[in-house]
Protein backbone atom coordinates (compact mmCIF):
# COMPACT_ATOMS: atom_id res chain seq x y z
CA UNK A 1 0.00 0.00 0.00
CA UNK A 2 1.78 3.11 -1.24
CA UNK A 3 0.94 6.74 -1.69
CA UNK A 4 1.56 9.74 -3.88
CA UNK A 5 3.56 12.70 -2.61
CA UNK A 6 3.28 15.73 -4.87
CA UNK A 7 2.40 13.42 -7.74
CA UNK A 8 5.30 11.00 -7.20
CA UNK A 9 4.64 7.39 -6.26
CA UNK A 10 6.17 6.03 -3.03
CA UNK A 11 5.96 2.39 -1.98
CA UNK A 12 5.41 3.20 1.68
CA UNK A 13 3.55 1.25 4.37
CA UNK A 14 1.59 2.93 7.15
CA UNK A 15 3.75 4.64 9.78
CA UNK A 16 2.29 3.03 12.90
CA UNK A 17 5.29 4.09 15.02
CA UNK A 18 4.21 7.69 14.55
CA UNK A 19 0.89 6.81 16.22
CA UNK A 20 2.09 4.54 19.01
CA UNK A 21 1.39 1.30 17.15
CA UNK A 22 -1.98 2.46 15.82
CA UNK A 23 -3.18 2.16 12.23
CA UNK A 24 -4.74 5.50 11.25
CA UNK A 25 -6.82 5.58 8.09
CA UNK A 26 -6.50 8.62 5.86
CA UNK A 27 -9.72 10.42 4.91
CA UNK A 28 -10.77 10.48 1.26
CA UNK A 29 -10.01 13.76 -0.50
CA UNK A 30 -11.93 13.63 -3.79
CA UNK A 31 -15.59 14.06 -2.90
CA UNK A 32 -17.51 15.77 -5.69
CA UNK A 33 -21.14 14.68 -6.11
CA UNK A 34 -23.30 13.36 -8.95
CA UNK A 35 -26.99 14.18 -9.34
CA UNK A 36 -29.28 16.93 -8.13
CA UNK A 37 -27.85 17.29 -4.62
CA UNK A 38 -24.56 19.22 -4.57
CA UNK A 39 -21.88 18.51 -1.99
CA UNK A 40 -21.01 20.86 0.88
CA UNK A 41 -19.07 23.13 -1.46
CA UNK A 42 -21.81 23.26 -4.09
CA UNK A 43 -20.12 20.92 -6.58
CA UNK A 44 -22.32 18.61 -8.57
CA UNK A 45 -22.04 16.70 -11.84
CA UNK A 46 -24.98 15.64 -14.00
CA UNK A 47 -26.20 12.05 -14.04
CA UNK A 48 -25.78 10.79 -17.61
CA UNK A 49 -25.77 7.40 -19.27
CA UNK A 50 -22.23 6.02 -19.87
CA UNK A 51 -20.53 9.15 -18.53
CA UNK A 52 -19.08 7.52 -15.38
CA UNK A 53 -16.91 4.49 -14.79
CA UNK A 54 -16.39 2.66 -11.52
CA UNK A 55 -12.91 1.41 -10.69
CA UNK A 56 -12.93 -1.27 -7.99
CA UNK A 57 -11.04 -4.10 -6.40
CA UNK A 58 -12.94 -7.36 -6.02
CA UNK A 59 -10.89 -7.94 -2.86
CA UNK A 60 -11.54 -4.63 -1.11
CA UNK A 61 -14.55 -4.35 1.24
CA UNK A 62 -14.85 -0.58 0.65
CA UNK A 63 -15.03 -1.05 -3.12
CA UNK A 64 -17.38 -4.01 -2.66
CA UNK A 65 -19.99 -1.68 -1.13
CA UNK A 66 -20.14 0.36 -4.33
CA UNK A 67 -20.17 -2.74 -6.54
CA UNK A 68 -23.16 -4.18 -4.66
CA UNK A 69 -25.04 -0.88 -4.91
CA UNK A 70 -24.36 -0.71 -8.65
CA UNK A 71 -25.89 -4.18 -8.99
CA UNK A 72 -28.91 -3.68 -6.73
CA UNK A 73 -29.73 -0.34 -8.33
CA UNK A 74 -29.67 -1.82 -11.83
CA UNK A 75 -26.79 0.36 -13.03
CA UNK A 76 -24.81 -2.25 -14.95
CA UNK A 77 -25.74 -0.70 -18.32
CA UNK A 78 -25.26 2.88 -17.08
CA UNK A 79 -21.91 2.73 -15.30
CA UNK A 80 -19.12 0.47 -16.51
CA UNK A 81 -16.51 -1.11 -14.23
CA UNK A 82 -12.87 -2.10 -14.24
CA UNK A 83 -11.25 -4.11 -11.48
CA UNK A 84 -7.63 -4.16 -10.40
CA UNK A 85 -5.42 -7.18 -9.85
CA UNK A 86 -5.76 -8.71 -6.39
CA UNK A 87 -2.00 -8.35 -5.91
CA UNK A 88 -1.11 -4.95 -4.44
CA UNK A 89 2.69 -4.81 -4.52
CA UNK A 90 5.39 -2.17 -5.08
CA UNK A 91 3.22 -0.08 -7.44
CA UNK A 92 0.03 -0.48 -5.44
CA UNK A 93 -3.13 -1.51 -7.29
CA UNK A 94 -2.42 -2.50 -10.90
CA UNK A 95 -4.37 -3.39 -14.04
CA UNK A 96 -2.19 -6.38 -14.93
CA UNK A 97 -4.52 -8.80 -16.65
CA UNK A 98 -2.17 -11.75 -16.18
CA UNK A 99 -2.75 -11.37 -12.41
CA UNK A 100 -6.54 -11.30 -12.64
CA UNK A 101 -7.37 -7.68 -13.49
CA UNK A 102 -9.97 -6.77 -16.10
CA UNK A 103 -7.52 -4.17 -17.40
CA UNK A 104 -8.40 -0.48 -17.42
CA UNK A 105 -11.24 -0.40 -19.94
CA UNK A 106 -11.37 3.41 -20.18
CA UNK A 107 -7.93 4.97 -19.86
CA UNK A 108 -5.66 1.99 -20.42
CA UNK A 109 -3.41 2.84 -17.48
CA UNK A 110 -1.14 0.22 -15.95
CA UNK A 111 -1.26 1.50 -12.38
CA UNK A 112 -4.23 2.79 -10.39
CA UNK A 113 -2.18 5.70 -9.05
CA UNK A 114 -2.01 7.07 -12.60
CA UNK A 115 -5.74 7.88 -12.40
CA UNK A 116 -4.99 10.10 -9.41
CA UNK A 117 -2.22 12.02 -11.17
CA UNK A 118 -4.40 12.37 -14.26
CA UNK A 119 -6.90 14.08 -11.95
CA UNK A 120 -4.28 16.13 -10.08
CA UNK A 121 -0.63 16.01 -11.21
CA UNK A 122 0.45 17.14 -7.73
CA UNK A 123 -1.79 14.79 -5.75
CA UNK A 124 -0.60 13.85 -2.26
CA UNK A 125 -2.29 11.01 -0.39
CA UNK A 126 -3.12 7.32 -0.35
CA UNK A 127 -4.28 5.74 -3.59
CA UNK A 128 -7.47 3.82 -2.91
CA UNK A 129 -10.45 2.07 -4.47
CA UNK A 130 -13.28 2.55 -5.25
CA UNK A 131 -13.05 5.48 -7.65
CA UNK A 132 -15.85 6.97 -9.72
CA UNK A 133 -14.35 8.37 -12.92
CA UNK A 134 -15.92 11.07 -15.12
CA UNK A 135 -15.13 10.23 -18.75
CA UNK A 136 -16.12 13.74 -19.89
CA UNK A 137 -13.76 15.54 -17.53
CA UNK A 138 -11.12 12.78 -17.51
CA UNK A 139 -10.92 13.01 -13.74
CA UNK A 140 -11.94 11.27 -10.54
CA UNK A 141 -15.27 12.51 -9.20
CA UNK A 142 -15.23 10.74 -5.85
CA UNK A 143 -13.07 8.19 -4.01
CA UNK A 144 -15.10 7.88 -0.78
CA UNK A 145 -17.05 4.63 -0.67
CA UNK A 146 -19.69 5.94 1.75
CA UNK A 147 -20.43 8.82 -0.67
CA UNK A 148 -20.57 6.48 -3.64
CA UNK A 149 -23.13 4.24 -1.94
CA UNK A 150 -25.45 7.25 -1.61
CA UNK A 151 -24.69 8.65 -5.05
CA UNK A 152 -25.60 5.31 -6.61
CA UNK A 153 -28.72 5.11 -4.46
CA UNK A 154 -30.14 8.38 -5.81
CA UNK A 155 -28.38 9.98 -8.76
CA UNK A 156 -29.36 7.71 -11.65
CA UNK A 157 -32.97 6.79 -10.80
CA UNK A 158 -34.45 8.82 -13.66
CA UNK A 159 -32.22 6.98 -16.14
CA UNK A 160 -33.00 3.49 -14.86
CA UNK A 161 -36.47 3.79 -13.32
CA UNK A 162 -35.07 1.90 -10.32
CA UNK A 163 -36.75 3.35 -7.22
CA UNK A 164 -35.27 1.07 -4.55
CA UNK A 165 -34.18 3.15 -1.57
CA UNK A 166 -31.33 2.02 0.67
CA UNK A 167 -31.33 5.24 2.73
CA UNK A 168 -35.01 6.03 3.46
CA UNK A 169 -35.59 9.41 5.11
CA UNK A 170 -37.47 8.01 8.11
CA UNK A 171 -34.70 5.50 8.89
CA UNK A 172 -31.70 7.79 8.45
CA UNK A 173 -31.12 8.45 12.14
CA UNK A 174 -30.94 4.76 12.99
CA UNK A 175 -28.89 3.98 9.85
CA UNK A 176 -26.39 6.72 10.68
CA UNK A 177 -26.12 5.50 14.28
CA UNK A 178 -25.50 1.90 13.21
CA UNK A 179 -23.08 2.97 10.47
CA UNK A 180 -20.96 4.92 12.96
CA UNK A 181 -20.65 1.91 15.27
CA UNK A 182 -20.02 -0.57 12.45
CA UNK A 183 -17.48 1.63 10.68
CA UNK A 184 -15.36 2.45 13.72
CA UNK A 185 -15.39 -0.91 15.45
CA UNK A 186 -15.99 -3.49 12.67
CA UNK A 187 -15.27 -2.20 9.12
CA UNK A 188 -12.19 -0.31 10.28
CA UNK A 189 -11.85 -2.32 13.48
CA UNK A 190 -10.46 -5.36 11.66
CA UNK A 191 -7.77 -3.13 10.15
CA UNK A 192 -7.00 -1.41 13.45
CA UNK A 193 -6.52 -4.89 14.93
CA UNK A 194 -4.63 -6.43 12.01
CA UNK A 195 -2.30 -3.51 11.30
CA UNK A 196 -1.50 -2.74 14.96
CA UNK A 197 2.19 -3.01 15.81
CA UNK A 198 1.93 -2.93 19.60
CA UNK A 199 0.33 -5.70 21.68
CA UNK A 200 -1.80 -3.41 23.83
CA UNK A 201 -3.09 -1.57 20.75
CA UNK A 202 -4.05 -4.82 19.06
CA UNK A 203 -5.81 -6.11 22.17
CA UNK A 204 -7.74 -2.86 22.63
CA UNK A 205 -9.08 -2.91 19.10
CA UNK A 206 -9.78 -6.63 18.88
CA UNK A 207 -11.84 -6.42 22.08
CA UNK A 208 -13.76 -3.43 20.70
CA UNK A 209 -14.32 -5.37 17.47
CA UNK A 210 -15.87 -8.36 19.20
CA UNK A 211 -17.90 -6.18 21.54
CA UNK A 212 -19.39 -4.56 18.43
CA UNK A 213 -20.01 -7.93 16.77
CA UNK A 214 -21.88 -8.99 19.91
CA UNK A 215 -23.98 -5.82 19.66
CA UNK A 216 -24.85 -6.63 16.05
CA UNK A 217 -25.59 -10.25 16.98
CA UNK A 218 -28.05 -9.04 19.62
CA UNK A 219 -29.60 -6.51 17.24
CA UNK A 220 -30.09 -9.14 14.56
CA UNK A 221 -31.80 -11.39 17.09
CA UNK A 222 -34.47 -8.70 17.42
CA UNK A 223 -34.63 -7.32 13.86
CA UNK A 224 -34.21 -8.99 10.49
CA UNK A 225 -32.00 -6.15 9.26
CA UNK A 226 -29.89 -3.57 11.06
CA UNK A 227 -32.45 -0.77 10.69
CA UNK A 228 -35.49 -2.99 11.27
CA UNK A 229 -37.68 -4.62 8.63
CA UNK A 230 -36.00 -3.05 5.60
CA UNK A 231 -32.66 -3.86 3.97
CA UNK A 232 -30.60 -0.63 3.89
CA UNK A 233 -27.11 0.65 3.17
CA UNK A 234 -26.21 -0.24 6.78
CA UNK A 235 -26.56 -3.92 5.91
CA UNK A 236 -24.42 -3.60 2.79
CA UNK A 237 -21.70 -1.82 4.76
CA UNK A 238 -21.60 -4.55 7.40
CA UNK A 239 -21.91 -7.42 4.90
CA UNK A 240 -18.68 -6.62 3.06
CA UNK A 241 -16.67 -7.08 6.26
CA UNK A 242 -18.58 -10.16 7.43
CA UNK A 243 -18.16 -11.99 4.11
CA UNK A 244 -14.36 -11.64 4.44
CA UNK A 245 -14.13 -12.35 8.14
CA UNK A 246 -13.74 -16.10 8.47
CA UNK A 247 -11.59 -16.42 5.33
CA UNK A 248 -9.23 -13.52 6.06
CA UNK A 249 -9.66 -11.40 9.17
CA UNK A 250 -9.97 -14.33 11.57
CA UNK A 251 -6.49 -15.63 10.74
CA UNK A 252 -4.58 -12.98 8.80
CA UNK A 253 -5.60 -10.06 11.05
CA UNK A 254 -5.61 -12.17 14.26
CA UNK A 255 -9.32 -11.45 14.84
CA UNK A 256 -9.70 -14.97 16.17
CA UNK A 257 -11.83 -14.72 19.31
CA UNK A 258 -14.75 -16.19 17.35
CA UNK A 259 -15.65 -16.83 13.72
CA UNK A 260 -18.75 -15.25 12.18
CA UNK A 261 -19.95 -18.83 11.84
CA UNK A 262 -19.94 -18.97 15.67
CA UNK A 263 -22.51 -16.14 15.88
CA UNK A 264 -25.90 -17.72 15.03
CA UNK A 265 -27.63 -14.51 13.93
CA UNK A 266 -24.67 -13.02 12.07
CA UNK A 267 -23.96 -16.31 10.29
CA UNK A 268 -27.54 -16.69 9.05
CA UNK A 269 -27.71 -12.97 8.19
CA UNK A 270 -24.58 -13.04 6.03
CA UNK A 271 -25.95 -16.05 4.14
CA UNK A 272 -29.26 -14.27 3.52
CA UNK A 273 -27.51 -11.21 2.11
CA UNK A 274 -25.15 -13.36 0.02
CA UNK A 275 -28.21 -15.04 -1.50
CA UNK A 276 -29.93 -11.76 -2.49
CA UNK A 277 -30.23 -11.71 -6.31
CA UNK A 278 -27.02 -10.37 -7.79
CA UNK A 279 -24.98 -10.18 -4.58
CA UNK A 280 -23.18 -13.54 -4.82
CA UNK A 281 -21.84 -12.52 -8.24
CA UNK A 282 -20.03 -9.59 -6.60
CA UNK A 283 -18.13 -11.87 -4.19
CA UNK A 284 -14.80 -13.20 -5.44
CA UNK A 285 -13.18 -15.23 -2.68
CA UNK A 286 -10.10 -15.99 -4.78
CA UNK A 287 -9.36 -12.27 -5.17
CA UNK A 288 -10.12 -11.66 -1.50
CA UNK A 289 -7.74 -14.31 -0.19
CA UNK A 290 -4.97 -13.68 -2.70
CA UNK A 291 -5.02 -9.96 -2.05
CA UNK A 292 -4.74 -10.04 1.72
CA UNK A 293 -2.40 -12.99 2.19
CA UNK A 294 -0.10 -12.15 -0.73
CA UNK A 295 -0.03 -8.35 -0.62
CA UNK A 296 0.54 -7.79 3.11
CA UNK A 297 4.04 -9.22 3.42
CA UNK A 298 4.62 -7.24 6.63
CA UNK A 299 2.00 -9.54 8.19
CA UNK A 300 2.44 -12.69 6.07
CA UNK A 301 6.07 -12.66 4.82
CA UNK A 302 5.85 -16.13 3.22
CA UNK A 303 2.89 -14.97 1.07
CA UNK A 304 1.33 -18.41 1.38
CA UNK A 305 -2.40 -18.23 0.69
CA UNK A 306 -4.38 -20.74 2.79
CA UNK A 307 -6.55 -23.31 1.08
CA UNK A 308 -9.47 -23.00 3.52
CA UNK A 309 -11.80 -22.39 5.11
CA UNK A 310 -14.68 -24.17 3.39
CA UNK A 311 -17.59 -21.70 3.36
CA UNK A 312 -21.05 -22.91 2.38
CA UNK A 313 -22.71 -19.53 1.87
CA UNK A 314 -25.47 -20.99 -0.26
CA UNK A 315 -27.02 -23.15 2.44
CA UNK A 316 -30.32 -22.19 4.02
CA UNK A 317 -30.71 -19.44 6.62
CA UNK A 318 -33.32 -18.74 9.29
CA UNK A 319 -33.92 -15.02 8.78
CA UNK A 320 -37.55 -15.60 7.75
CA UNK A 321 -38.36 -16.06 11.44
CA UNK A 322 -38.14 -12.28 11.84
CA UNK A 323 -40.45 -9.81 10.05
CA UNK A 324 -38.86 -8.34 6.94
CA UNK A 325 -40.17 -6.44 3.96
CA UNK A 326 -37.19 -6.38 1.61
CA UNK A 327 -36.08 -3.03 0.19
CA UNK A 328 -38.06 0.19 0.54
CA UNK A 329 -39.20 1.95 -2.61
CA UNK A 330 -39.10 5.71 -2.98
CA UNK A 331 -42.36 7.60 -2.81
Amino acid sequence: MGLLIEGKWHDQWYDTKKHGGEFVRESAQLRDWVGDNPDAEGRCHPAEHDRYHLYVSLACPWAHRALIMRTLKGLDAVIGTSHVSPLMLDQGWTYHQDEGSSGDLVNGVEYHHQLYTMTDPGYTGRVTVPVLWDKHRNAIVNNESADLVRILNDAFDELTGNDLDFYPADLRDVIDEVNADVYDHINNGVYKSGFATEQHVYEKHVRALFDALERMEKRLGEHRYLAGEWLTEADIRLFTTLIRFDAVYYGHFKCNVKRIEDFPNLANYVRELYQWPGVAETVNMDHIKRHYYYSHDTINPTRIVPVGPALDLGRSHDRERLPGKGIRRKA
